[in-house]
């Protein structure tokens, strides 16, 4: 198994792309963090990943409360004595043009998907410098590499990550710890849900594979950059997208 006993923290777990990295990070052999806003949910995903043969705990956390997210690392140190991975998965959108945004759209969507991804990372950082081992990966989007219509906040955030990145890659190298981005295209979570057909068919024929991808798609790219198996990849944006951008 690719992530055996591998510590692995995921933030955004309890549902869809975060959920299905979970699932994947435990079938791998790793002791998976659930850490999401809904405790049912958390518990949910912790008890069908344990009767699947899993390894998890869950964690009630708030990306945007450095006392949550404080309180869960500590309780993770004392449990497994290390923190091996996390994976910044956790992001919301509130979408709308430039002229009809409200500056409180805007700073929410910051405060989690750039501020949420800061604060879980400098949490860990000094856990796995110590260690002089660790993976970081922080989830981007296409519409941080290209943009988006009426995706100024959610665009914005997911382009800074790329330069959160590569400042940690260079920073943290050094010390053993690697740090990679994901960004992923159009996946088949909720958020689609409410997304008119014939936009949908477009976003599909926008894509060369002319599908929409599945959450396990992006969780594999996960497992990946967390394993070994990527220990010379540092530093890099691994699109995930079935080729929008040919």
């Amino acid at each position: 198994m690719r992530l055996k006993d591998k510590v692995s923290i995921i933030t955004g777990s309890a549902s869809g792309i975060g959920f299905a990295a979970a699932r994947k990070f435990a079938a791998e052999g790793a002791h998976v963090m659930v850490c999401d806003l809904n405790c049912d949910l958390v518990d949910a995903a912790v008890e069908q990943i344990r009767t699947a043969g899993g390894s998890a705990q869950g964690y009630v956390m708030n990306v945007t409360d450095r006392a949550s997210i404080d309180a869960m690392v500590a309780d993770v140190k004392a449990r497994y004595g290390r923190i091996d991975v996390l994976v910044n998965n956790a992001g919301i959108t509130q979408d709308a043009r430039l002229v009809k945004m409200t500056e409180a759209q805007f700073d929410t969507v910051v405060n989690v998907n750039l501020k949420g991804v800061f604060n879980c990372a400098q949490a860990v950082a000094e856990t796995m410098l110590a260690q002089g081992s660790g993976a970081i990966v922080n989830t981007s989007s296409i519409s941080g590499l290209y943009g988006n219509f009426g995706q100024t906040n959610y665009a914005a955030t997911k382009a800074a990550i790329l330069g959160l990145t590569q400042t940690w890659a260079r920073e943290l190298g050094p010390k053993g710890v690697r740090v990679n981005t994901v960004a992923p295209g159009s996946i088949a979570t909720p958020i689609l849900d409410t997304v008119p057909n014939n936009v949908l068919e477009g976003i599909k024929q926008a894509c060369w594979l002319r599908r929409v991808g599945q959450p396990e798609e992006i969780a594999n790219v996960y497992a990946f950059l967390a394993s070994d198996e990527a220990s010379y990849v540092n530093g890099a944006t691994i699109e995930v997208s079935g080729g929008v951008s040919i």
